[in-house]
C-alpha cells in the first residue's frame, strides 16, 4: 500500500470514530431513523472559561475581628472573619456538554446561574443524586466538601460565583475523583 492510501484510511478511521462517538451515545445500539443522527458531529465539548471580575480583602484595621452585622425588621444578616475576608466574583462560561473537575473551595461560594442550566454532584453523596439549577435559581457550596460542576443541558450556560475565602488563598482546589458517581 502506499503512504497516501494509508493517510486517506487513518482519516476514514478517524471520520468514522468521531461519528459513531457523537453525543456519548453507545454506536452499538440502533438510532432512530431521524436525518439529524445521521449527521456527523465533529464538535467536541470546550471546557469551561473563566473570568476573575474583582477580588478585595476586607478588613476592620481597629479590630482583629472582622465583622458585618446588618438587621431590618425582620431581616438579619451577619458575617464574621478572622481576621479578614477575601471576596472574589468571577463568571464561569460552560459550553454544552463541559464540567468543572472534582474541587473544594476554602469557604463558601455562592453560585447563580444565570444562563442556561446545570447539574451539581456533590462528593459525600453515595447515591450521586443530581442537583439540577436552572437560570435565575442559586446553588451554595459551603466548602467542606469536594463537588462537581457539569452542564448536562445541550445548550451554553454561564454562574456568576462569589467566593469568601481566607486572604490571598487559592479560590479553589482540584481533588482527586471521589468515585461516588458513574463518570
Amino acid at each position: 500500500m502506499s503512504k497516501n492510501l494509508y493517510s486517506r484510511a487513518g482519516v476514514l478511521a478517524c471520520v468514522i470514530m468521531l461519528t459513531a462517538c457523537k453525543d456519548g451515545v453507545d454506536p452499538l445500539v440502533p438510532r432512530a431513523h431521524d436525518p439529524a443522527s445521521l449527521t456527523p458531529s465533529f464538535a467536541l465539548a470546550s471546557a469551561p472559561t473563566s473570568k476573575l471580575l474583582g477580588r478585595a480583602t476586607f478588613s476592620d484595621p481597629n479590630d482583629q475581628n472582622f465583622k458585618v452585622k446588618r438587621i431590618t425588621d425582620d431581616w438579619h444578616v451577619e458575617l464574621k472573619a478572622k481576621p479578614a475576608v477575601d471576596i472574589a466574583v468571577q463568571t464561569i462560561d460552560f459550553p454544552a456538554g463541559s464540567s468543572s473537575t472534582w474541587h473544594t473551595h476554602p469557604g463558601p461560594v455562592f453560585i447563580q446561574v444565570v444562563l442556561g442550566e446545570m447539574t451539581f454532584y456533590e462528593s459525600d453523596d453515595p447515591t450521586c443524586t443530581p442537583i439540577i439549577k436552572k437560570k435565575g435559581e442559586s446553588y451554595l457550596d459551603v466548602g467542606d466538601h469536594a463537588h462537581i460542576a457539569r452542564n448536562e443541558s445541550g445548550a451554553p450556560a454561564q454562574n456568576l460565583v462569589t467566593y469568601l475565602a481566607p486572604p490571598g488563598t487559592p479560590l479553589r482546589t482540584d481533588v482527586a475523583n471521589p468515585g461516588n458517581c458513574p463518570f
